[in-house]
Parts: C-alpha cells; sequence; structure tokens
C-alpha cells in the first residue's frame, strides 16, 4: 500500500483551510444556542462578575468598589450592564469581544487557577445579539484608565471600535437596543426577577436601576455566618427561593471528600404528592451563576418532594451553559444528593418531631415507595409512614396490633368482600391497590417477623378461611359446585367468621391486576412506577381462576343444605338456588361482578315461591293476629 493511501492518514498535498460562514456562525451560536432570551442577562452579568475578578487578580492594591447595576429604559428599549471591574484595551477588545470562542476568562482561569472565574467557551457575548438589535460597549481599562474605546454592532457580524472619552473609572457598559418582541426585558421589575434568582449567590453585589439594596442580598447559609440559629436561617433562605411550595424542612448538602465539592441546601416542599407525582425543583449554580433551574435529574426518582439549590466548581457546562454533563463529577453528585436527603430527614425525625408529622401527612404514599428503594430509608420509615387502611391512614405497627399479630391487605381497590368481613370482626385491612402498599407491608413483615395476611390471594385467603373439621365428599363438593358456583369460580369449603355469612366470593386479585397490566393500552393508563411494583407481584399466578367461592360450613343454612341433600329432601336444590342467588346479590353490592343480578332477584322470587308452595292460599305461615314470639309465649302457657 502506498504512503498517500495508509488508512488514517491525508496527504498534505490534499489538505485544505475549512471555509466558515460568519453569518450562519453568529446566527447559529446568537440565536440558536440559547433557550430563553433571559441567557442573554446571565451571560453579560456573569462578564461583568469576571471583569472584577479578573480586576483584583492583576491589581489587587486597588480600592475600587465592586458592583454590577443593571438599568432598564422602557421608553428606549434598552438594557444597560454597568461594572466597576477591568475594562478592556482594543487590543483586548479585537482579541476578545470580537473573536467568537476566544475569551479571556478562560485564558486567566487556566494561568491562575481562580475557580471563581465563570466563563469557558467565549461564547457568551454573542447571547447579546439573540436578544438585541445593535450592541455598544463602552469601556476603560484599569491598565490605561486615560483611554476609553467604544465597541458598536449590528447583528454581530461587523463592528467597529472608536476612541471616547474615558469613564470616571476603569469598567464597562453594555448597552443592548432591543428587538422587539424582546421590549420586555427592559422593565425594571422584571429585570429584579430574573436577577434575584440569576444572581443569588454572587459575591459582588447586583443593582438594578437606582436601588440602594442588591438583589442578591440575601444571607446564604451554608457560605457565611448568619444571625441567629441555622436551622431558622436555612428555613428563611428555602422560603425565599422556593418557587412553588413553602418548605416543611430543610438539610444541608455538604461537599464528600475525593468525590464533590457542592454545597447547598436541600428542603422538604409542602405539596401533596403521590407516587406518580414528580414536583422535584433543584437549581444548580456553578461558580456563583445559575446554570440550570431544572436540574430534577440530579435527585433520586423517588424523591418527588424535595427542592433545592446547589453550587460547584467542578461540574461542567454545555456550550449553552444550560445544562450539565454526565460525567462523574456529575454522578457523584446525585449519590452525594441521594445521601444528604436520607441524613436529612433523619436529622427531622429526632431534631424536629412537629416537621417530620407534617412530613408523613403530606407525602406518605411517596415515602412508601422511597423506603423501598433505600434501605436506610425503610429502617427510619417503616414504624412511622402513614399506610392506607379501611379505617383511614394508620402505621404498619397500628395495623399489626389491631390484626392480633397479622398484618392484613386487600388487593383490590376498595370495598368488596374484605371490608363486609372485616367491619363486623372490627379489624382494618390496608389497601394493597394504592402506590407501594403491599411491596412496603411485605418487607415490613419480613423485618418484624409477623404474619402478613394478603386477602385476596389463594395464600392470604387461607389464613383467613379455614379448612373445615370435616372434609365433604367428593360427590357433596362436585353437586355443590355446580348448584352454587359459576365459569371462572371455583368453590373452597371452609370455615369463617362470622358464622352467620353462608358463603363469600372473593375475586382474585393477582389474577385482577395480572390482567390489567398485560393490557395492552397498561403502559398508558398506569404510571411507570406502579406498573413495575405491580408485575413484580403478579407473575406467580397464571389467571384462570378469577374467583373462589368459600362456602362456610359453619354456617347453620350451609349444614341445613347439606343435611337436606344428603337426606334427599326435593328442596334442597331450591335452597341452593338461593344460595346463588345470595352469592349474586352480595357480590354486587360489595362490588364484585357476578352473573346477571337480575336473573338473582328473579331467582330469590322462584325460591320462595318453591318453599311455600305447600301453604294453603289465602294462609300464611304465620298467623296475622300472633307474631312468631307470641306463639312461643301461648305454647309456653
Amino acid at each position: 500500500m502506498s504512503e498517500g493511501l495508509q488508512p488514517g492518514r491525508v496527504p498534505e498535498q490534499n489538505l485544505r483551510t475549512t471555509e466558515v460562514d460568519l453569518g450562519g456562525l453568529v446566527s447559529v451560536l446568537a440565536t440558536h444556542l440559547y433557550s430563553t432570551p433571559l441567557v442573554a442577562l446571565r451571560e453579560l452579568v456573569q462578564n461583568a462578575h469576571d471583569s472584577h475578578t479578573r480586576r483584583r487578580l492583576e491589581d489587587p492594591g486597588s480600592t475600587a468598589e465592586a458592583s454590577i447595576r443593571v438599568r432598564g429604559d422602557a421608553a428606549r428599549r434598552a438594557i444597560a450592564i454597568e461594572d466597576t471591574g477591568a475594562g478592556l484595551t482594543e487590543p483586548e477588545i479585537h482579541a476578545y469581544l470580537a473573536t467568537v470562542g476566544t475569551g479571556y476568562t478562560r485564558l486567566l482561569r487556566e494561568v491562575t487557577g481562580n475557580q471563581e472565574l465563570i466563563g469557558a467557551f467565549g461564547l457568551g457575548f454573542l447571547s447579546a445579539f439573540s436578544v438585541a438589535d445593535e450592541v455598544t460597549v463602552t469601556t476603560t481599562s484599569h491598565r490605561e484608565p486615560a483611554l476609553g474605546h467604544r465597541y458598536r454592532s449590528r447583528g454581530g457580524e461587523q463592528y467597529s471600535v472608536e476612541p471616547t472619552d474615558p469613564r470616571p473609572t476603569p469598567g464597562t457598559v453594555v448597552e443592548l437596543l432591543l428587538k422587539a418582541e424582546h421590549a420586555h426585558l427592559a422593565d425594571e421589575y422584571a429585570l429584579r426577577e430574573v436577577l434575584a434568582r440569576y444572581c443569588v449567590l454572587l459575591p459582588i453585589p447586583v443593582y438594578v436601576g437606582d436601588d440602594e439594596k442588591p438583589v442578591n442580598d440575601v444571607p446564604v447559609p451554608w457560605r457565611q455566618e448568619v444571625p441567629g440559629h441555622l436551622y431558622t436561617a436555612r428555613m428563611s433562605f428555602a422560603a425565599a427561593f422556593g418557587r412553588r411550595f413553602e418548605p416543611l424542612t430543610a438539610f444541608p448538602v455538604d461537599p464528600v471528600e475525593g468525590a464533590t465539592d457542592a454545597v447547598g441546601l436541600l428542603w422538604v416542599q409542602d405539596g401533596g404528592t403521590y407516587g406518580s407525582s414528580d414536583n422535584r425543583d433543584l437549581s444548580v449554580y456553578l461558580r456563583g451563576m445559575l446554570l440550570s433551574e431544572d436540574a430534577r435529574d440530579l435527585l433520586p426518582s423517588w424523591a418527588g418532594f424535595i427542592g433545592g439549590v446547589v453550587e460547584s466548581t467542578r461540574l461542567t457546562p454545555t456550550a449553552s451553559r444550560e445544562d450539565l454533563q454526565r460525567d462523574d463529577h456529575y454522578r457523584a453528585l446525585q449519590q452525594a444528593l441521594t445521601d444528604a436527603i436520607v441524613d436529612g430527614l433523619y436529622e427531622t425525625a429526632r431534631l424536629h418531631p412537629t416537621a417530620w408529622r407534617r412530613i408523613l401527612a403530606r407525602h406518605g404514599q411517596d415515602l412508601l415507595g422511597a423506603a423501598l428503594c433505600d434501605d436506610r430509608l425503610f429502617t427510619l420509615l417503616a414504624d412511622d409512614v402513614p399506610v392506607p387502611t379501611s379505617q383511614g391512614d394508620l402505621t404498619a405497627g397500628a395495623l399489626r396490633a389491631a390484626g392480633g399479630g397479622a398484618v392484613h391487605v386487600a388487593l383490590g381497590s376498595g370495598g368488596g368482600f374484605e371490608e363486609m368481613l372485616y367491619r363486623a370482626m372490627q379489624v382494618p385491612i390496608a389497601r394493597g391497590d394504592r402506590y407501594a402498599v403491599l411491596p412496603f407491608l411485605r418487607r415490613y413483615a419480613q423485618l418484624r417477623d409477623c404474619r402478613l395476611v394478603e386477602l385476596g390471594s389463594e395464600s392470604g385467603n387461607r389464613e383467613l378461611f379455614r379448612d373445615p373439621e370435616q372434609p365433604l365428599s367428593a360427590e357433596e363438593t362436585a353437586w355443590l359446585g355446580a348448584a352454587l358456583a359459576d365459569d371462572g369460580e371455583q368453590l373452597v369449603p371452609a370455615r369463617f367468621d362470622p358464622p352467620g355469612l353462608p358463603l363469600v366470593l372473593v375475586p382474585d386479585r393477582e389474577a385482577e391486576l395480572k390482567a390489567r397490566i398485560e393490557d395492552d393500552q397498561a403502559d398508558a393508563r398506569i404510571p411507570s412506577a406502579a406498573l413495575r411494583l405491580a408485575r413484580a407481584f403478579t407473575a406467580r399466578t397464571d389467571g384462570t381462576v378469577k374467583a373462589r367461592l368459600y362456602l362456610n360450613l359453619a354456617s347453620p343454612a350451609v349444614r341445613q343444605l347439606l343435611a337436606a341433600y344428603r337426606a334427599g329432601h326435593t328442596g334442597s336444590a331450591t335452597a341452593a338456588g338461593l344460595l346463588r342467588s345470595l352469592k349474586v346479590i352480595m357480590a354486587a353490592a360489595s362490588g364484585s361482578a357476578a352473573g346477571d343480578l337480575t336473573a338473582a332477584l328473579e331467582g330469590v322470587g322462584t325460591a320462595v315461591a318453591a318453599l311455600t308452595a305447600a301453604v294453603p292460599d289465602g294462609l300464611s305461615a304465620v298467623p296475622d293476629t300472633l307474631s312468631a314470639r307470641d306463639q312461643q309465649g301461648e305454647q309456653a302457657k
């Protein structure tokens, strides 16, 4: 193979210089790189901050007071960003301000190692052209305090630099003549609102208009000594920063040696959540400047109730500086935030019981799922988190105590035979159809070594419906099955309370759930978190038995029916039909579908007519003039 054709090499005589369409590049970078025009304000304030840092590094003896002032002029449709920083010489304007991708900030950070400098890509100034028709920069360098220069450009492709009177003190003013569609940015009220969030962590005061108080005059609990109690300071910061919900408690994010330098504050939001809710709200600041207002993916997926602010110098931004690269520092921060949430919840439970009770009441459903995702949280929450039951929210411990040492959980969606039975027995049952309840209670039962009765499952029903003292013959079982059960129902002779109840139709909840999640539309109807939990425990049933008909052999009515059948009594079939109708009516009343209700009601009338057929017309079984109790009294006399 000749040298000119070797793979990976291009012959030097064929090399050409890549052409750059400057107009297209400026349009893409200035107009399409950023998701919102507000980023232009952030980038220009960031440049002003870096100018101050540069001056401190290059002129350590300077006594100039560092400040940034942003003015809006709605009449002129203009914004001006003024700083008292290092300023620019004319060569620096050409080298850095007017050269795409070249930034003095990056060079200075590489030389000095200073991590306070924010800029990285030399693209931030271009953001001005995404909102402005014309940009003017008036500047005086601290190196040449007697000279002033004015840069002016429309569109960013061409510019001019002219000498002008020097500023009273070194520094720079960037003035934007806004495009018509961005005229609202010149409103100083809007500027205060935006800059209060963008600049809250900047160490340099940022003023709007003629204000005497900076928009970032907010005590930052993790940066400085704050007056009063530290917890109170954290709550005050969270309340000021939180956008949607009041904080219930707040706890710190601390650096982890060898992993992340991130610091900040997290808080539990006072907004009701459920397993499928995602109200995670995290803002990330890079070297004091807002990078992302929606960095929720840094928080664990189960923490839908958490808000917070963190800052770091190690995270790597994307070119637009609106997102973070998913590198090792990012993953280290994810783990650090998970640990901070767990530690913070432990601290709240131990030191702030009132806040802890409010958190449990507000976020019980979310916390059930969270406990399953982290062993530390399960240990914390096992005996405290509320579980929805037929008698309201109760802890697992209260369920266990009320159930005589067993925890009862229904797999159905409320109502049904379970409530009918347990209302009579005065035992609460947990709502196993609610998010994370069943797997949480299964794990709790293992942890506390107690029985878990899953009503509606085959194993749970064996706990509730005991074996009969004397089994039925195969012939009797077959006759009763044919007389009482419908297709998909399995007859199960048993004993259960109360004895007055002759039979109960119990839907197989696992089969029901399996059918639902195997539906083609399941993924669209059921939240993904709940769907994963459901599939974890429906794999063990094949779904062929849709319901079990438990026949109470302790019931006097059933004993009489069996006695009549064994004796060959002609009324046994009629009595069985009456019980079959009773099954359908009871199932309908409890919310379970079991046959034709209209036919069942007609069957009651047919059975009554058959059982009273031997009574002569015009006579009742009990004389109208005497009640049954009166008759007994007369016989006793």
